[in-house]
Formats: C-alpha cells, sequence, structure tokens
C-alpha cells in the first residue's frame, strides 16, 4: 500500500468516526447523516448522504462526493463537516458535469476551493474533545478519565475527570476549540496546578474545579 493510499484511508477512518455521532444528532437543521462512503476506485474523495432522522429511502436522500484533497492540502474530517453543513444551506449550482446519481441518491460533486465553509461549533468542538478524551488511542488506562461534563454559560464546558495523580473527582472548566491535541497532552499536568484550583463549593460533583479556559 502506498503512503497517499494509506493516508487517504485513515482520514476516510477518521470522518466515519467523526460523522457517526450525525447518525443521531443533526448535521444541519433537521439532517442527519446516513451515508458515509468511501469513493469508488481507491479515489481521493468521500461520499456523504444526508436526509431526515431515519430516513433510508435512496430518493429522499442527498449525497455529496467531496474531494480530499485542495489546492494540494489534504483536508481534515473537521473540513469535510464544514463542506457538508455550507453545501447543504442557501442555494448552491452544480454544472451538469458535476450532477449524477449513485444507488438511487441524488449525487452531487462538491468543488472545495468554491466552498466558503461553514464555521465550527462550540459543541463540534466539545465532542471532538470529549470524545477522545472517552476513547483514548493505545492505552490501556489513561492517565486521565472523562466521568462526565457539563454544557455552561458562555460556551465554557466543564469535564469531570479521574486522574491516577490526583485523589477524587476533578472539574476541569475549558473552552472548547483551538489546539485540542496540545491540551489533551497537557492536562493530566495541568490537573496538578494549584494556583488554577478552587474549592468547588458550588459543585456537589467533584472535589475541586481547575479553570483552564484561558489555557
Amino acid at each position: 500500500m502506498s503512503e497517499d493510499t494509506e493516508e487517504i484511508e485513515e482520514l476516510q477512518a477518521e470522518i466515519a468516526a467523526l460523522l457517526l455521532h450525525h447518525v443521531y444528532a443533526p448535521l444541519v437543521h433537521d439532517q442527519h447523516v446516513r451515508a458515509v462512503l468511501p469513493a469508488p476506485s481507491q479515489s481521493a474523495a468521500v461520499r456523504v448522504a444526508l436526509g431526515d432522522n431515519g430516513q433510508s429511502h435512496p430518493a429522499e436522500l442527498t449525497a455529496y462526493e467531496i474531494p480530499l484533497r485542495s489546492g494540494g492540502e489534504l483536508l481534515t474530517a473537521h473540513d469535510v463537516v464544514a463542506i457538508l453543513r455550507s453545501v447543504h444551506t442557501g442555494t448552491h449550482i452544480y454544472p451538469r458535469d458535476r450532477v449524477s446519481s449513485v444507488m438511487g441518491m441524488p449525487l452531487y460533486r462538491v468543488e472545495p476551493a468554491s466552498v466558503e465553509e461553514a464555521p465550527f461549533t462550540n459543541d463540534d468542538w466539545s465532542f471532538t474533545l470529549m470524545q477522545r478524551l472517552a476513547y483514548p488511542e493505545g492505552e490501556e488506562r489513561p492517565e486521565v478519565r472523562l466521568l462526565g461534563f457539563l454544557f455552561m454559560e458562555e460556551g465554557s464546558l466543564r469535564l469531570y475527570l479521574e486522574s491516577e495523580d490526583v485523589f477524587g473527582v476533578i472539574a476541569a472548566d475549558v473552552q472548547p476549540g483551538g489546539a485540542l491535541t496540545a491540551l489533551l497532552a497537557a492536562l493530566p499536568s495541568l490537573l496538578g496546578e494549584e494556583w488554577r484550583t478552587s474549592d468547588g463549593a458550588d459543585d456537589p460533583h467533584c472535589s475541586y474545579v481547575v479553570d483552564l479556559t484561558d489555557w
């Protein structure tokens, strides 16, 4: 398998994992993800079908084919979500050679460079962060485990965590978005920084609160 093929397959898997959430939660308005398909003939593209919750009749779905490279750069799974939200709202005119059908579904071939991506929402960032905490890669027992969460005012998110190095349940207040990978890597040490903590007297679900909203 070539390095390029392996890279595309990894991205396809990331997209499928991210969009799995939107089988139940709408991706945009009342539209849910009803299919995530690898483009045929090992094309560097992904196909995603949207429709009403529970809908499976092909004629009632709308499929989009999105190239996984744009301007020579590989897209991210989040880029694909943003493009899907953009093309499925408003009016978009497709040349005839970009409209066809597949398995009974109308299929629109998207040109990413011509699409203004919809912004990634606070809930999107929150879900991504919590998913990585709940399903860490390559660890039998992670340093930090997610026990619960609470969406708070002004867009912050409270994570209830267990750490090998700290006794009891710790609540960490974070502002979702930005460098999630860096935050996850630093989280075990950040939980022990006393100057960031308060006693959490107003929250009976934790021993103390760590404020990471400005991190």
